[in-house]
């Protein structure tokens, strides 16, 4: 039985280094984003839990869409379904995970 999936994905962002804590400001302003740190280089570390693959990526498009963000690049994504799937073979729980890099 499956019913909600819950989306974890992790982007860098890439920003104009004197933009840096404006744009943080912005992404910390969506709902399904949390920022985990940046760097003096323009760097930010971005965690995003959506409901779906579609607001992953309208996330993802709405970041690079942003004003001085120079690069979006998603570094993990992972699909955890509620309740965890159990294989009727094994009676093991498992939930579906997609490393990018």
């Amino acid at each position: 039985m499956l019913s909600n999936e819950v989306h974890i994905s992790s982007l860098i962002v890439h920003v104009a280094p004197e933009y840096l804590t404006a744009t943080r400001n912005q992404i910390e302003s969506f709902d399904n984003a949390e920022v985990y740190g940046d760097s003096p280089e323009g760097k930010i570390i971005v965690v995003l839990e959506t409901e779906n693959q579609g607001f992953v990526t309208k996330t993802i498009d709405a970041i690079s869409d942003m004003p001085n963000v120079l690069n979006v690049a998603l570094v993990y994504h992972e699909i955890d379904k509620e309740p965890h799937e159990i294989s009727e073979a094994s009676g093991v729980q498992f939930s579906e995970a997609e490393g990018i890099s």
